[in-house]
């Protein structure tokens, strides 16, 4: 009795099956033909969204890295531009410290001079004395 009812419900699948397929047909709102080229339709749309989209964002990417290329070298030129006034500077004091240097020898030579004269004045006027 087991086999009977195994083989009376899948007899009942079956039927089932054929009528909602029946009246799937029936009440299809298209033909085979007319719902395949929709769906094909509908593919190239999608198809071609995407694209359309693709392209943009590509755009987008390309003037975003336009920028940051105008950035990056503004960053550059004003770096540029410290280091040069930085050397300006450096070259500024070297050149004032090497002036300060002259000028102390300078004042130093003439007091090691005189000196030397008031030693040697010294040195003969005890001389003349002795």
């Amino acid at each position: 009795m087991s086999e009977e009812n195994d083989s009376s419900g899948f007899s009942w699948f079956l039927a089932g099956l054929g009528i909602g397929a029946l009246i799937g047909v029936l009440y299809a709102p298209k033909a085979g033909r007319e719902t395949r080229e929709e769906l094909l339709s509908s593919a190239r749309e999608g198809t071609e969204y995407l694209k359309q989209r693709g392209r943009e964002a590509a755009d987008q990417v390309s003037d975003i890295v336009d920028r940051g290329k105008v950035q990056v070298n503004d960053y550059v030129d004003k770096g540029k531009e410290v280091v040069e006034r930085g050397r300006a500077q450096w070259d500024e004091f070297v050149n004032q410290g090497k002036q300060f240097v002259t000028e102390q020898t300078g004042k130093v030579s003439a007091a090691v001079d005189a000196g030397r004269q008031a030693y040697q004045s010294t040195a003969s006027s005890e001389g003349e004395n002795a």
